[in-house]
């Protein structure tokens, strides 16, 4: 059942709701840090990240976030309940990691508000507030991965569109991939983590940073970090280019594809492992 009203910036009571729920699931965790980081918009608005740190053996950080407000008044399974609910399986399985073998770097899941209209691009959003206390506190940031829509998938056929045909040459045109993108900036970047992502889930996993999609690479937290010169990708199903029920009251959780989720999740999960294990 989703949270009703919907969890947009309208409405803040849904918003706490569903911050609560994520504060609640990251505590069983057993995290060194966890708080929620208040900030004002509009003149006296009061909003809120999540926030939970493991602290590594190196001071150097890799962020890991997904906003958990929606577009106007719908459900928003895939946008972005889905990319909360890989945040918090990938914070319980390196949790269980852990456990067994101390990260070799600083690891702090964000869960955001205020991601949609009218606040993206905005210095309001709840990734730019905490990107810049990132630069503040001069934390070193090694990366930061957003989760941004991670549970539709097709294996129908030219289920997967783009907005530049001469992608097609680069892409499949079953809409059945993952892609970790970001702007043409950070190529480096994305095909360096989509690789390691790849070694480590059983679907196709794409990079995308060429400039012909700038445009599209940036619709996620991910820029408030990149336009401060952080390494900064998306892990994400494509979106719009993809999915029908796109900010939509048809975005709704029978939608979703949770098996292919599931692979997501054990590539980013794969991906943060290995990087810890080869800085050792």
């Amino acid at each position: 059942m989703s949270i009703q009203p919907a969890r947009n910036y309208r409405n803040r009571q849904s918003l706490e709701v569903a911050s609560r729920h994520i504060y609640d699931e990251l505590h069983k965790l057993d995290f060194d840090q966890i708080e929620y980081q208040e900030f004002t918009v509009r003149g006296g608005e009061k909003y809120r990240n999540v926030s939970a740190i493991y602290r590594g053996t190196r001071q150097d950080r890799i962020i890991i976030g997904a906003h958990y407000d929606v577009c106007g008044d719908q459900p928003g399974a895939d946008d972005n309940a889905s990319a909360v609910a890989g945040l918090l399986e990938t914070a319980r399985l390196l949790y269980a990691y852990q456990q067994r073998e101390k990260l070799n770097y600083t690891l702090e899941f964000v869960a955001y508000c205020l991601e949609e209209p009218p606040f993206f691009g905005s210095d309001e959003m709840g990734s730019a507030v905490h990107a810049r206390r990132m630069v503040q506190e001069k934390v070193p940031v090694l990366y930061m991965i957003a989760y941004e829509m991670i549970g539709y998938f097709s294996d129908a056929p030219d289920s997967q569109h783009f907005p530049d045909p001469s992608l097609k040459k680069f892409f499949p045109t079953t809409g059945n991939f993952a892609v970790v993108a970001g702007s043409s900036s950070q190529k480096k970047v994305a095909d360096t983590l989509a690789a390691r992502m790849q070694k480590h889930c059983n679907i196709p996993v794409f990079p995308v940073a060429f400039p012909v999609t700038d445009g599209l690479a940036n619709l996620s937290d991910h820029r408030s970090y990149a336009r401060l010169g952080f390494p900064a990708v998306m892990v994400n199903d494509t979106s719009f280019l993809r999915n029908p029920h796109y900010h939509m009251p048809t975005d709704t959780i029978d939608t979703l594809d949770f098996e292919r989720m599931g692979e997501v999740v054990k590539g980013v999960t794969g991906m943060l492992v290995s990087l810890s294990e080869e800085r050792r």
